[in-house]
C-alpha cells in the first residue's frame, strides 16, 4: 500500500479512504478465508532470512572456487556422486530454501525431495557427503522454520 501510495501521487482523501477500506476488505477476506500463514506470507521471518542470505552468498562463493579449479584442470579430476541428504526442516517452505540453498551452491544440485530426505548430486563425492549440509539445514531451519516446529 504504502509503494503504491508512494508512486501514485493520488492523495486526496476520498483516494485513501477507498484505499483503506480496499485494504482492510482484503484484510477480512482473507482472514476469513483461512489464506493467511505463515509460509505464505514469510514476512515474520525476514530478520531470520536477512541473517541466512548472507552466509549462503559466501558458502556460494567458495564453491565456485571449487567448480572453477575443476573447470580449470586439464585432467577432469571430478567424481560425480547421489548422496541422500536427511534435513531437520519441517515446513515446506523450509525444505525448498534448503533445496534450493544446495541447488544454488555451485557443484551440487538437488534432484529430490521426499519427506525429509533430499536426493543430492554433486562433483566431487568428498563435498556430498550429508555431514557437509549439516550447517545449511541448521541456519535453513533456524530462518524459515516457525518455532514451534523445530
Amino acid at each position: 500500500m504504502a509503494f503504491w501510495l508512494g508512486n501514485s501521487g493520488h492523495y486526496k482523501p476520498l483516494m485513501l479512504g477507498f484505499g483503506g477500506i480496499s485494504v482492510l476488505l482484503t484484510m477480512i477476506l482473507a482472514y476469513r478465508l483461512d489464506i493467511i500463514d505463515r509460509e505464505g506470507a514469510p514476512y515474520v521471518r525476514l530478520p531470520q532470512l536477512l541473517k541466512y542470505y548472507p552466509w549462503l552468498a559466501v558458502e556460494v562463493v567458495k564453491s565456485n572456487w571449487i567448480v572453477i579449479r575443476a573447470c580449470l584442470r586439464a585432467d577432469l579430476d571430478i567424481t560425480p556422486t547421489l548422496a541422500k541428504v536427511k534435513t531437520t526442516c519441517k515446513s515446506d517452505l523450509a525444505k525448498v530454501t534448503f533445496a534450493n540453498s544446495i541447488t544454488m551452491t555451485p557443484g551440487t544440485v538437488t534432484v529430490e525431495i521426499e519427506g525429509d530426505k533430499l536426493l543430492v548430486h554433486g562433483l566431487y563425492e568428498n563435498n556430498t557427503e550429508p555431514e557437509g549440509f549439516i550447517e545449511m539445514d541448521t541456519r535453513c531451519a533456524a530462518a524459515c522454520d516457525p518455532k514451534e516446529m523445530r
